[in-house]
C-alpha cells in the first residue's frame, strides 16, 4: 500500500515565494507517519516549499487541515479526487467543522489519532472505509513520537518542534484548542519526551515545545524543566501569565536553558479579559507584577495581543504600543480578534448576526489580515488598520535597535545574535502577510464535493 502525506500551505500569490516565518516542521504528518503500518510505502510533500506531484501513483492522500489551511486542503484533495484517489483528512478544523470537510474527503478523522490510524489504514486495505472516524475522550500519547524521516531534504527554520503536551486547562472564549480538546491536557511521558530533545537538539540551535500551554499544570511542568537541566538545550514555548507568579517555576525555565516564552496578554483592558475568560491574567498583581519577575530571571517575552472586543476603543492600539515599547518585549503580536468555527466567540457573534462571512475561512471575498466581523467600538476596517499599524511601529528600525538594548534582550549571547534576524523577518512580514490569500491563486479547477 502506498500512503501520501499532504502539509497544505494556507496559500500562495502569483509569482511569490512562500513566507519564510511559516516554514517550520510540521508535527501532524510526522505523526501520522509514525503510526502507520511499516509495510506501507510513505511519502511526503510540504505544499509551503514543493510541487504536489498529483499524477505519482499512490492508493491513499491524508492531510491535515487547519482553519487557515482548510481552502488550500479542499483544492488539493480536489487535484488527487479527480485522479480517483481517496483522501483522508483530519486535523483541527476536521475536529471543529467534520460535515463541511466530508464535504471533500472519502473518509474525516475526528479528533486525536492516535487510536485510530491504524483502523484507517486498514479499512482501506480492505477497500471498506467509513466515511467518518471519531475519537472519544482522550487518547494517551505513549509513543506519539514523530518519524522525522519524512523532514529529510526539505529546508525548515532551524527550529526543533517538539510536543510535549496536548491541551490547555483555560477556557478561552476564543480558543479553539479547549474546544478541540475539552479544555483538558494530556502529557507525553517523560522519557520518550527527553529522547526526543536529546536527538532533535543534533543540527538545530534552537527546540520549541509547541504546547498549547507548557505551564497548564504547573506541578507536572516544573517535573519537566528539572529533567530538562542536564540535556542543555536552548528552548521556548507558550506559557499562560499565571505563571510568572510562582518563583520556583521561574527559576527551572532559567536554569532549564529557557530562552524565552509567548505569553497572551491578550488586552490592557479588564472587561474584555473578563469577556474572554481570561481573568487570571490580572491575579496577584496584574501585569506590573507579572513583568517584573518574568525580567529579574531574565525571560525574554513574545507577548501577543488582540484587538477587536467590545471595550476597545480606536485608542487602544497606542496604549497597547506603548505598553510593548516600554516593556521592551523581543517579539510582539499586535492580532485582530478571529472567530473560529466552533468556539463560544464564534457561536456568540452567529448569534448576534455580526459575522460577515457565513464562513471566513472559504469565502473568496477574505484574505489573511481582514476582520470578518464587526465589532461593537470600532468598524472591522478600523481594528485592521490599528493591528498593522502597530505592528509597523513595533518592527520599525528605531525600535528594534532601541529594544535591542534593553538588559533582559541582550543577556544571552545567542538571543541578542538573532534578535536582529528575528526582528528583521517579522518586520518584513507586516506587509508580507497582509492580505495574504487563503487557497492559492489562479488555482483553475472547482473544488470537488465527495458523493
Amino acid at each position: 500500500m502506498r500512503l501520501t502525506l499532504v502539509h497544505p500551505a494556507i496559500g500562495r500569490r502569483r509569482g511569490q515565494r512562500y513566507i519564510r516565518t511559516w516554514q517550520m516542521e510540521p508535527l501532524p504528518p510526522a505523526l501520522i507517519a509514525a503510526l502507520t503500518p511499516p509495510d506501507v510505502e510513505v511519502k511526503f510533500y510540504d505544499d509551503r516549499m514543493e510541487l504536489i506531484p498529483f499524477d505519482e501513483p499512490t492508493d491513499l492522500v491524508a492531510i491535515s487541515a487547519e482553519t487557515y489551511t482548510a481552502k488550500r486542503a479542499y483544492q488539493i484533495a480536489s487535484e488527487f479526487r479527480r485522479r480517483a484517489v481517496p483522501v483522508v483528512m483530519g486535523g483541527f478544523h476536521a475536529t471543529l467543522c467534520p460535515d463541511e470537510v466530508a464535504l471533500y474527503a472519502e473518509s474525516v478523522v475526528v479528533g486525536e489519532a492516535e487510536l485510530l490510524w491504524a483502523e484507517v489504514i486498514d479499512d482501506y486495505r480492505h477497500r471498506t472505509p467509513k466515511k467518518f472516524y471519531r475519537q472519544s475522550g482522550r487518547p494517551s500519547l505513549v509513543g506519539s513520537t514523530p518519524d522525522r524521516r519524512i523532514f529529510r531534504g526539505k529546508r525548515y527554520l532551524p527550529i526543533g518542534l517538539v510536543e510535549a503536551g496536548r491541551g490547555c486547562h483555560f477556557r478561552c472564549e476564543f480558543c479553539a484548542v479547549q474546544k478541540v480538546f475539552g479544555a483538558t491536557q494530556t502529557r507525553r511521558p517523560m522519557d520518550d519526551i527527553l529522547d526526543e530533545v536529546a536527538s532533535v537538539k543534533q543540527g538545530k540551535g534552537l527546540i520549541f515545545f509547541v504546547d498549547d500551554n507548557i505551564t497548564s499544570n504547573l506541578a507536572e511542568a516544573k517535573a519537566f524543566l528539572r529533567a530538562l537541566i542536564p540535556l542543555r538545550v536552548r528552548w521556548v514555548s507558550q506559557a499562560s501569565i499565571n505563571a510568572a507568579h510562582d518563583e520556583e517555576f521561574l527559576e527551572l525555565l532559567s536554569r532549564s536553558g529557557c530562552q524565552g516564552v509567548l505569553i497572551g496578554f491578550e488586552s490592557l483592558n479588564a472587561a474584555n479579559l473578563a469577556t474572554m475568560n481570561k481573568r487570571f491574567n490580572l491575579m496577584n498583581g496584574g501585569y506590573p507584577k507579572a513583568l517584573d519577575n518574568l525580567r529579574r530571571f531574565r525571560i525574554r517575552l513574545y507577548a501577543t495581543f488582540i484587538f477587536g472586543y467590545d471595550a476597545d476603543t480606536p485608542s487602544c492600539f497606542r496604549e497597547t504600543l506603548e505598553f510593548a515599547m516600554l516593556n521592551n518585549f523581543y517579539i510582539t503580536a499586535f492580532n485582530h480578534l478571529t472567530p473560529f468555527p466552533g468556539t463560544e466567540l464564534y457561536r456568540r457573534l452567529e448569534d448576534e448576526g455580526r459575522l460577515l462571512f457565513p464562513a471566513w475561512w472559504l469565502d473568496d471575498r477574505y484574505s489573511y489580515n481582514m476582520v470578518p466581523f464587526r465589532p461593537g467600538g470600532m468598524t472591522s476596517e478600523d481594528v485592521e488598520r490599528g493591528c498593522v499599524d502597530a505592528r509597523r511601529r513595533f518592527y520599525s528600525w528605531s525600535s528594534i535597535l532601541r529594544r535591542s538594548m534593553d538588559p533582559v534582550n541582550r543577556a544571552n549571547l545567542f538571543m541578542f545574535r538573532n534578535f536582529f534576524l528575528i526582528n528583521a523577518l517579522h518586520r518584513a512580514d507586516v506587509n508580507g502577510r497582509n492580505h495574504y490569500p487563503l487557497g492559492e491563486e489562479g488555482w483553475q479547477g472547482s473544488l470537488l464535493c465527495a458523493g
